[in-house]
């Protein structure tokens, strides 16, 4: 099947399940680029309910093929940062990485983004994965019974990701200026993920900047929080021989690598 007629096809079956949606997807343009963009929106927008296998399969065909023609990053690879034999920072697309989970910040719901195409981290990954992976989440919050809390994690499979697993955690959002309540559950969501994935024998694992962005965690505060939690708990866990902190601006890059540098010094001096 031709690729266009693949996304075309996708489309029908999710309008036939969302018809409210045909009168704004006839606004788009029939070439594949506008139709791969409302194929996002409309799974995007879609709630957690029964997926057919033949959407499924079509939807998993498109999405692994997308997978291999963006080039799978392998995430054991990464060179360490100096000093820090068990911790890499890569900028790039989280959902390149190949590890053994990915570390997804969701909200209170843990269901995914419903804005169409938004740029943040929870639409990307839900995207790149596909439709199930809201499935399960949802699954995972009807058994809870109430929204998620801050700084806990829950664990997922990745689906169409590189990654194995998705590890989801709630960040806080900071309104005006950061207090130690936000400071304290920042921190419980990078313990937590790994915790989890050190109960599941998961042996890397991929960070992005949790809290940042959209929930307004000012950038250094946020690396000065991960980056003390994560050496902090490898000092104490063998089991994980990879930790990836993933930034997607230079500026995040930069501030990663000066306190990993900085913290390779004072542990170096005597």
């Amino acid at each position: 099947m031709e690729h266009l007629e693949q996304i075309r096809q996708l489309n029908a079956i999710l309008l036939a399940e969302m018809p409210e949606y045909q009168p704004e997807a006839r606004k788009f343009s029939q070439d594949a680029a506008s139709q791969r963009r409302l194929l996002r929106s409309l799974m995007n927008v879609r709630p957690p309910m029964p997926l057919k296998r033949e959407f499924l399969a079509m939807q998993d065909d498109l999405l692994s093929a997308e997978r291999d023609n963006k080039g799978v990053v392998n995430g054991s690879a990464l060179p360490a940062v100096n000093g820090h034999p068990r911790i890499a920072v890569w900028k790039g697309d989280i959902t390149r990485l190949k590890a053994d989970a990915i570390v997804d910040a969701g909200n209170s719901a843990l269901l995914g983004c419903f804005c169409p195409c938004h740029g943040c981290i929870d639409n990307a990954i839900h995207s790149a994965a596909g439709l199930q992976l809201r499935d399960e989440c949802n699954q995972i919050m009807q058994a809870q019974g109430h929204p998620e809390p801050n700084g806990r994690a829950k664990l997922t499979k990745g689906y169409n990701l590189p990654a194995r697993f998705v590890l989801h955690t709630v960040g806080p959002i900071v309104q005006g200026r950061v207090t130690s309540r936000d400071r304290e559950e920042l921190a419980f969501c990078y313990r937590s993920c790994l915790e989890l994935a050190a109960e599941h024998g998961l042996e890397s694992v991929a960070f992005c900047c949790i809290s940042t962005g959209e929930f307004h965690f000012p950038n250094q505060q946020a690396a000065e929080i991960a980056v003390e939690t994560v050496t902090g708990f490898l000092k104490q866990d063998i089991s994980i021989k990879k930790v990836i902190f993933n930034v997607l601006k230079d500026i995040d890059e930069t501030i990663y690598r000066r306190i990993l540098n900085a913290n390779c010094a004072v542990a170096a001096s005597p």
